[in-house]
Parts: structure tokens; sequence; C-alpha cells
């Protein structure tokens, strides 16, 4: 007689999607500095290295949460990160001198800030279905400051650095 395995719930996809989004936040923490190296504008600089230093308290909160739910913090490779963190290499290498480098930077850190968005929201719905709410709290932390990088980029992108790589 063969056991039937059970149908997984919401549970451990809550906790699947937060591996996915742990491992991001790592990838995002190792290719922050690369970005800022390759950036042209100061500000874009100054904005990449501000966001490591929230990437650093958006890892810490993370494994706050594995511990909410009582699990070890670990990574699951995530292919979207991987795909948007080489598209952000590819722009570096292509666009590299180029008036319009920092734009393609800027629109590479808003593929990021959109996806961890996106991860960070459903994350937040999932643990208050769940009924974690230490988790929700420290989710919707998160999710606020994903918010306020993605409007600062775009004010960013709006008031210079656009301007500067059509002016090229």
């Amino acid at each position: 007689m063969t056991a039937t395995k059970s149908p997984k719930g919401l549970k451990e996809l809550f906790h699947d999607t937060l591996k996915d989004i742990y491992f991001a936040e790592k990838k995002i923490l190792a290719t922050l500095p690369k970005m800022a190296k390759a950036a042209q504008s100061d500000e874009l600089k100054a904005a990449f290295e501000k966001h490591r230093g929230q990437t650093e308290e958006h890892v810490a909160r993370l494994e706050e949460v594995f511990e909410v739910i009582d699990r070890k913090p670990v990574g699951k490779t995530c292919a979207a990160i991987m795909g948007i963190t080489e598209e952000g290499a590819e722009i570096i290498k292509d666009y590299k001198g180029s008036p319009s480098l920092d734009a393609g930077l800027l629109a590479a850190a808003q593929a990021v800030e959109h996806y961890e968005i996106s991860r960070y929201g459903t994350l937040r719905t999932w643990a208050a279905e769940l009924g974690l709410d230490e988790a929700v709290n420290l989710l919707d932390l998160t999710l606020g400051e994903e918010k306020e990088t993605d409007a600062a980029l775009t004010q960013l992108a709006e008031a210079a650095v656009n301007t500067a790589a059509e002016a090229a």
C-alpha cells in the first residue's frame, strides 16, 4: 500500500515564498555595491548605498519572520531575481561610459523593487490569513520601505537621470 501525500497548504506556500524572498534579498545585497560602483550620478550612487543599508535590515526582519514560524532561515534559489540581476549586469556591461547607463541601472533597480513589493504584499496577506500577527507587522514595515524606495527611484529618474540620458 502506498502512502498518499497530503496536499500542501498555505502554511507551506508561505514558507516556500519566504525562502524565495530571503534568497532574493541576499542576492540584492551582493548586487547593490556593483550597481553603486557602476552608477555615474552621485545621487544614484547614494540611493544604491542607502538601499544596501535597508536591505540588511530587510534580511534581519525576514530572519525574525522565520523565527515566528519556528523555521531556520534558508533561501531557495529565486529564478526571477537571478534574471533581473543578470539584466542589470548586462546593462552595466553594454552601457558602460554611456549617458544612458544610469537610466538603465535605475530601470533594473525598479524591476527589483516591483518584484519585492509583489512578494512582500503577498506574504503580508498570507501571514494575516495564517494569524501570524508579528510576521504581518514585520512584512508590512519592509513593504512600506520598498514602496518608498521605488518612489524615490522614480523621482530620481524623472528629475535627472532620464533627462541626462535623453540629452546625450
